[in-house]
């Protein structure tokens, strides 16, 4: 089984675009695990955004994975820690996770995610 590991942002999505990250990412990798590290609790807390408490809502529906690095090296360390794609449209998280080799799922259109191919 596949891991997933979710950003603040993938956490927001599917109350801003309603897309529903399970369905969505069972039709691209079948069954999957997802996660969501530590930090991004501490970061839907504290953010001033409309849908904040429903996306921590959603975060607490998945594992959460300690890590003692914050931000997008906490989603990075728990990405790398097991072997999981990231699921994010963060650009600059993407580049970070292109440039470490961990494969990324992102929005391609409005509500269609893909899946980046590392080769």
């Amino acid at each position: 089984m596949q891991t997933v590991v979710l950003d603040t942002n993938a956490l927001l999505m599917p109350f801003e675009i309603r897309i529903n990250l399970d369905l969505a990412l069972k039709d691209l990798l079948g069954d999957v695990r997802c996660v969501v590290p530590g930090p991004m609790i501490g970061e839907l807390k504290h953010l001033d955004h409309k849908f904040s408490k429903a996306a921590l809502g959603l975060a607490r529906k998945y594992d959460i994975v300690q890590t003692p690095l914050s931000g997008d090296d906490a989603v990075m360390d728990v990405a790398l820690l097991t072997g999981g794609y990231i699921l994010t449209n963060d650009k600059d998280l993407r580049a970070k996770a292109r440039k470490q080799r961990i494969p990324l799922i992102y929005l391609r259109s409005s509500t269609h995610l893909i899946v980046e191919s590392l080769g």
